[in-house]
């Protein structure tokens, strides 16, 4: 059952001794995981409470919180443009659900609105030169929270596990198999340096000022991977003459050799993003989830065999 926003304003009290809860709202971003609610002290200030569900959701926050601790000095001794949200506090959760809710400062700006990424220097050079500075950080910062690191072979194997699970489900549509299959196969494209990576970047874990990247939010699949992940969602839905300001701005600004094959694995993984969909419904046994990403498979089938038709 959902905790209530008052519930979790009470938390939050706790959490950080002094804070005088004025209001709380429900966050859009409460999901199968979490809770969340938006505070406002009596100064006008605004924090976020997350409280997980299960487990499993408990044990992300619990690494992100060490990985959003190294984050935030990346970004105050300048590695980092951008801020991230900062906790500021935990709760124990009552003793039957088990886990902490954590408190954070909200980082400021709005969420990214796709459509506001346009050619040119602005905001899309400002999206890809954040990207890089992700890229361009330590692998240890990832590393030491406990979050995951592959070599570039391990993930590749990683993601054809993935298929072939997906596959055994009957619900992968036979030309979407081939054709992934042979794009996980065709091993130069997975020649790549693994870096830090989001892993779960979209409009509303960005946000902005102006144009200018203020912050990034929602670090709770970060690890150490493939950097094509976080571009799968720009590739995905950005138009073509902004995206190339984006990667245009993103590889001027990391330090690596270029990555030739980017932008296929990037394609790859905003078609792959789909079956994870439909295989987070197989593992709990949601119907409706099982049946909206089965479907959304069958349309991505559909598009890609009749534009090449």
């Amino acid at each position: 059952m959902p905790r209530s926003p008052l519930a979790l304003a009470a938390l939050a009290s706790v959490a950080v001794p002094g804070l005088d809860v004025y209001d709380v709202l429900r966050s859009p971003h409460t999901d199968a995981d979490f809770d969340v609610v938006v505070v406002k002290d009596a100064t006008g200030t605004r924090w976020i409470v997350r409280a997980p569900k299960r487990p499993a959701a408990g044990a992300a926050l619990e690494a992100e919180r060490g990985l959003l601790d190294a984050l935030a000095r990346a970004h105050d001794t300048g590695l980092l443009s951008f801020d991230v949200p900062r906790p500021r506090g935990t709760a124990s959760l009552p003793e039957a659900e088990g886990g902490r809710a954590v408190v954070y400062s909200e980082v400021s700006g709005s969420a990214l609105v796709l459509s506001r990424l346009e050619p040119g220097p602005g905001l899309s050079a400002a999206v890809g030169r954040a990207l890089a500075q992700v890229h361009e950080l330590s692998p240890s910062l990832v590393e030491d929270a406990g979050l995951p690191a592959y070599s570039a072979e391990e993930y590749r194997a990683r993601r054809m596990a993935e298929l072939d699970a997906g596959i055994q489900t009957g619900q992968v549509p036979p030309r979407l198999a081939d054709r992934w299959e042979h794009q996980l196969e065709n091993v130069a494209w997975w020649r790549f340096e693994p870096t830090v990576v989001h892993g779960d970047l979209g409009e509303h874990q960005i946000m902005v000022t102006g144009d200018r990247v203020s912050g990034i939010v929602d670090w709770m699949d970060a690890r150490v991977a493939d950097p094509a992940d976080d571009l799968a969602w720009l590739v995905a839905a950005a138009p073509e003459d902004s995206l190339e300001s984006v990667v245009e701005a993103y590889r001027m600004a990391r330090r690596e050799t270029r990555d030739p094959h980017l932008l296929d694995r990037a394609r790859l993984s905003s078609e792959l993003a789909l079956l994870q969909w439909m295989m987070y419904g197989v593992r709990t046994e949601n119907d409706d989830v099982i049946s909206d990403g089965a479907g959304m498979l069958a349309d991505l089938e559909a598009l890609l065999f009749d534009d090449e038709g």
